[in-house]
C-alpha cells in the first residue's frame, strides 16, 4: 500500500465522521456545553467575541501571522512529516502557555486568550506553507479561517462548513482577487456566530495549570488534524481534476485520429 492509498482511507473515514449525524452522546454533550455556556460570565463571552473579531481582521488584513514561503518540490509524504513536526512543536508551546496562564488564575487566562488563539492561527499559517500554499493570497487565509471554524463548530455547523470547503480551488477562483472587494464584515459576523463559544471557552485554562496545559495540548492536536485532513482533501481533489483533464484530452486525440 502506497502512502497516498493509506491516507486516502484515513481521509474517507474523517469525512464520514464529519458528515455523520450527531450521536445521542454528541447531542447530550452539546446540551451540557450549552448549559455550561449559560454559566460563563459575560466578560468571558465578550473577551472571546472580541478576540475572534481581532483574529479575523488580523488574518484577513494584517501581517500579524508571518510565515515561511510556500515549500515546493516535496512529495506529499515528506510534506506531512514536516507538518507533524510542526504540530508537535505547537502542542508543546500551547501546553506551556496554557500551564502558565492556568497557574496565573482567571484574570490572567482571560487576558492571554488572544495569545492562545494566536498560537493556533500561527500553526495553521505554517501548515499551509508546508503544503505549498501562499498565504499572501487572502483566499488562502479564508481557507485557514474555515479550518479553524471546522475544528471548533458544533456538529451541525461543521457539516455546513465542510460543504463550503469542498471543491475550494474552484470556488476560490470565483472570489474577488482584490481583498477590499470581499464582504469581510458579513463573513466576520457569520464566522463569530458559527463558532461554538463553549468550545472556545475550553481554551481558557483558568481552572488550573495542569488542566490548562492538557486542554491546550488536545485542542492544538485536534486543530492540527483538521488542518491535515483539509489540505489532503484539496490535494486529492486537484489530483482527480488533473486525471480527469488528461482523460478528456486523450479522448479528444483518439476522436481526431
Amino acid at each position: 500500500m502506497t502512502y497516498e492509498q493509506k491516507i486516502t482511507s484515513e481521509l474517507d473515514f474523517w469525512k464520514f465522521k464529519t458528515l455523520q449525524k450527531p450521536s445521542l452522546m454528541s447531542k447530550v454533550t452539546d446540551k451540557v456545553q450549552k448549559k455550561i455556556n449559560s454559566y460563563i460570565p459575560d466578560q468571558v463571552h465578550n473577551a472571546i467575541t472580541t478576540a475572534i473579531k481581532q483574529m479575523v481582521k488580523a488574518v484577513l488584513f494584517g501581517s500579524t501571522f508571518t510565515t515561511s514561503k510556500p515549500i515546493t518540490n516535496l512529495t506529499l509524504m515528506h510534506r506531512e512529516a514536516l507538518v507533524k513536526q510542526k504540530i508537535d512543536t505547537y502542542k508543546k508551546t500551547g501546553a506551556t502557555e496554557g500551564g502558565i496562564t492556568g497557574a496565573g488564575g482567571f484574570l490572567m487566562s482571560l487576558a492571554d486568550f488572544p495569545l492562545l488563539l494566536g498560537i493556533k492561527m500561527k500553526m495553521l499559517f505554517d501548515i499551509a506553507a508546508v503544503y505549498g500554499y501562499d498565504v499572501k493570497d487572502y483566499r488562502e487565509r479564508l481557507y485557514i479561517l474555515h479550518i479553524f471554524q471546522l475544528a471548533f463548530s458544533s456538529k451541525e455547523e461543521s457539516k455546513n462548513i465542510f460543504i463550503k470547503m469542498q471543491g475550494w480551488d474552484d470556488k476560490a477562483h470565483q472570489l474577488p482577487t482584490n481583498i477590499d472587494e470581499f464582504d469581510w464584515l458579513t463573513f466576520q459576523q457569520q464566522y463569530r456566530d458559527y463558532i461554538d463559544l463553549a468550545k472556545l471557552a475550553q481554551m481558557l485554562p483558568f481552572v488550573g495549570a495542569a488542566v490548562g496545559a492538557i486542554a491546550n495540548y488536545k485542542l492544538i492536536e485536534k486543530l492540527g488534524k483538521t488542518a491535515m485532513m483539509s489540505y489532503r482533501m484539496r490535494y486529492f481533489n486537484l489530483q482527480y481534476a488533473v486525471i480527469s483533464s488528461q482523460e478528456t484530452e486523450n479522448r479528444k486525440l483518439k476522436t481526431e485520429q
